[in-house]
């Protein structure tokens, strides 16, 4: 059973029960339930137990954040906004009326939150008819040839969106006294002004400065010093680390050093723990299917990118552990699931890459993780090109798999996940959204670029369909084995693409890790069947983020 929320302009809550349809029919909206705003929390809480419905709602950050705070969590939702983009761009929903329809309200961004009483609140505003909307998506999947990878994932994406509200909502365990400290020993001591420098930025500075013979050096200009690099004799292009690290110079160690401490400064300085770290908490602003491939982004807080630097400021509470789990060598088991490559896949029993050297394709552990990257990302030259022919002998399926998907780029074609998430076309209404790496080159007008990037996403994008597959299988059973504990319970706190983070009482540590380790296999399992690919996973049970690298 579904329930359609829609908020309706007087600020009440509109309640309309959907009955699932049978495979290939068009579900049926039953009567419509309207209840204030301040009864919804009880009207979810209560169908939640008694029916234990699908919700649908047209964005989960408009809804769950208001209902976590209230105490309500639901078990299951359809998050209109994400299944939307899925669906209106899957080559698997061709000939339904919502593919490659025009742009409109449900193409919009995630909604943004706000701040009531130290709470987050959710924008009141609802998306216009999300019955409509919900019952054009359900002919979209049920029509669908690929109607049960769809149906997986656009599940799997809409948890993500409960799982993404859910962390936020409880926070990473932060230590603000542990990061003072670390920041103190990489930068100096913290200014007094915002503007200024910590003293061993300052004091790199003054050796920048004096190798460079430009006492007023402002080092943060690139023009400024660029021109001073250039007058000191230096050849260089750009201020890059790799454009100077080529030179043998006085000024070549301070000032790597210097943009060392920058970065860190600038991305988790003083400024940053001051913005996003409250009451031991740092809650990351995560935007689930934030790119193309679906994998996640953050708008805001760096979740993504928490450097190691920082990471011993991530400590669990007192009695508590963080179970931090590392899906080994994810992309490349996906490929090997994708392509069904029996050769792949024995070498990929243990560790993966030590399988690729037994299996006599390069010499050593490190040639086999620089071929299988080349593979993916298609290096032609350096030493990924020259290992990646050796792979093709020894795996031609996987490497044909990935071949093929370049082809159909670089061709002007569409390439799909293995749930059918479909890549952009060149010139689509999503260009501005494709990751970096594809804007530095003439996107849509360089095939060879544009084959790069369908090669990856293939790949990539059904390594995110298996991260959220096993966020969700953890996130269930967690909640199964340990509801009765109530904020007691362990919760996840952090994802980072192939890597989740659970905050467990000590006590029952051990048990969360073989939940991980068997949801690992279980979103295998849902993705390619008994296919022989094996998806294990590197845990760790510490005290604090840094002892589990």
């Amino acid at each position: 059973m579904f329930i359609v929320l829609h908020r309706l302009p007087d600020g009440r809550v509109e309640l309309t029960p959907v009955d699932r349809p049978a495979p290939g029919a068009a579900p049926v909206a039953g009567k419509s339930v309207v209840v204030a705003e301040g009864e919804l929390a009880m009207a979810v809480a209560t169908r939640e137990v008694e029916a234990s419905p699908r919700w649908v709602w047209d964005d989960t950050r408009r809804w769950y954040p208001r209902l976590l705070g209230l105490g309500v969590r639901v078990a299951r939702c359809i998050d209109l906004r994400l299944c939307h983009a899925i669906l209106r761009r899957s080559a698997a929903t061709v000939g339904s009326e919502l593919h490659g329809a025009a742009r409109g309200p449900y193409d919009t961004a995630q909604a943004e939150l706000g701040h009531s009483d130290g709470l987050f609140d959710v924008v009141p505003e609802s998306l216009p008819d999300p019955v409509a909307e919900f019952v054009r998506q359900r002919r979209a999947v049920e029509s669908s040839a690929a109607r049960d990878g769809l149906e997986l994932l656009t599940t799997a994406e809409s948890t993500g969106a409960l799982v993404a509200c859910e962390m936020q909502h409880r926070g990473i365990p932060w230590s603000a006294v542990v990061h003072d400290r670390l920041l103190t020993e990489a930068l100096g001591s913290r200014p007094p002004r915002g503007g200024d420098r910590p003293t061993l930025m300052s004091a790199d500075v003054v050796e920048i400065r004096a190798a460079l013979d430009a006492p007023d050096l402002n080092p943060d200009s690139p023009a400024d010093l660029l021109k001073a690099l250039q007058r000191a004799g230096l050849s260089v292009a750009s201020t890059s680390k790799w454009e100077v690290s080529r030179f043998e110079h006085p000024v070549v160690e301070p000032l790597l050093r210097y943009k060392r401490r920058q970065r860190l400064l600038v991305a988790n300085g003083w400024s940053w723990v001051d913005s996003w770290v409250r009451q031991g908490r740092f809650r990351p602003d995560y935007v689930p299917g934030g790119v193309v491939t679906g994998r996640w982004a953050t708008s805001g807080g760096g979740a993504l990118q928490l450097p190691k630097a920082v990471r011993a400021a991530v400590v669990a509470d007192p009695g508590w552990k963080l179970v931090v789990a590392d899906a080994s060598q994810l992309e490349p088991r996906i490929l090997t699931g994708l392509s069904r490559d029996a050769a792949m896949a024995a070498a990929g029993d243990g560790d993966l890459y030590e399988g690729i050297v037994s299996s006599g394709a390069v010499a050593s552990r490190a040639e086999a993780k620089v071929a299988m990257l080349g593979a993916m990302y298609g290096a032609t030259q350096g030493e990924s090109g020259r290992l990646v022919p050796r792979l093709a002998k020894r795996f031609p399926r996987a490497m044909e798999y990935v071949e093929a998907a370049a082809r159909t780029g670089e061709s002007g074609g569409v390439v799909s996940t293995l749930l059918g998430r479909s890549s952009p076309r060149p010139g689509d209404d999503v260009a501005a959204d494709l990751p970096p790496e594809m804007d530095r080159g003439p996107v849509g007008r360089d095939a060879r670029a544009w084959g790069r990037f369908t090669r990856n996403f293939v790949v990539q994008g059904t390594a995110a369909e298996w991260a959220l597959c096993w966020m969700g299988a953890t996130r269930a059973e967690l909640h199964s084995r340990f509801a009765g504990l109530g904020d007691g319970a362990p919760h996840l706190v952090f994802f980072l693409h192939d890597e989740i983070v659970v905050h467990s009482p000590s006590e029952v540590a051990d048990e969360v890790v073989g939940i991980v380790e068997r949801s690992a296999a279980a979103a295998g399992r849902l993705l390619f069947g008994q296919a022989p690919v094996r998806f294990p996973v590197t845990i760790a049970v510490v005290d604090d983020y840094s002892q589990a690298k």
